[in-house]
């Protein structure tokens, strides 16, 4: 009776170390994201984060000015005026400032920290395809992708609303990137769309179209890709830097 006892109890030991032992392989195999900083002219410190090969602000751009000192125009209000704007402005937004697209591309100033630019279309794509997009899923426009948007996404109660209706959809953040919903502002100066905080975030690119448009990204409460499109220049949109 005693040797089945220590039989049984050297078992139970033996699957106790062979748990923990998982447990410690697993955490150790977890990658934690390569961080760092960068400054604006402001002073306005920035989290940074390398995905692949690039480096990316790991937070919405919030300057009021340009490289050269010179304020950009605030537009609060007034929605007609941001509607015709063409010199470039500003608008305040939840999670830093929403410029539309004047402001991030002009011959004359620069708003990006320096060393660092607005990212273009493919550097938008060269990151969705390190994430697992396929090379022509990344061409399309439209929703596109699998789970990148999710692994963009900031996690926390305050940030994402979960979508009860499809629970596979999960803010994950694995890249460290830490994408945040901060809406929008329309391009005939309304106030962006009023499903609330939450829910939705859209991020220039410096990427033309053609006809007064651009492209941008945008992330959604209820999907998991990555959205690319592109709209009038009259949006105010989040901005994100990546490293020259």
């Amino acid at each position: 009776m005693r040797h089945i006892v220590h039989v049984i109890y050297a078992s139970v030991l033996s699957v106790i170390f062979l748990a923990a032992s998982l447990s410690s392989c697993k955490k150790e195999d977890i990658k934690q994201p390569v961080t760092g900083t960068v400054t604006d002219k402001e002073g306005n410190v920035y989290k940074t984060v390398k995905i692949g090969n690039q480096w990316w602000m790991a937070e919405n751009l919030k300057t009021v000015h340009y490289n050269d000192g010179t304020l950009i125009a605030q537009i609060e209000g007034d929605a007609a005026l941001w509607s015709k704007d063409t010199a470039g402005a500003y608008c305040s937004g939840a999670y830093g400032v929403l410029y539309n697209w004047y402001a991030i591309h002009t011959a004359q100033h620069q708003v990006a920290p320096e060393g660092w630019h607005i990212p273009s279309d493919e550097d938008w794509k060269e990151l969705e395809v390190f994430l697992g997009m396929s090379a022509s899923d990344a061409e399309r426009c439209n929703w596109r992708g699998t789970n990148q948007g999710d692994k963009l996404k900031a996690t926390g109660t305050d940030n994402w609303i979960y979508f009860a209706e499809d629970p596979t959809v999960w803010a994950t953040n694995e890249t460290g990137f830490m994408a945040l919903p901060g809406n929008c502002r329309l391009f005939n100066g309304g106030a962006g769309f009023p499903i609330g905080a939450g829910y939705t975030g859209f991020w220039w690119s410096s990427t033309e179209k053609g006809n007064g448009e651009s492209y941008y990204r945008h992330l959604d409460y209820k999907k998991s890709g990555v959205f690319r499109y592109y709209g009038p220049k009259n949006y105010g949109f989040s901005v994100r830097c990546v490293k020259n």
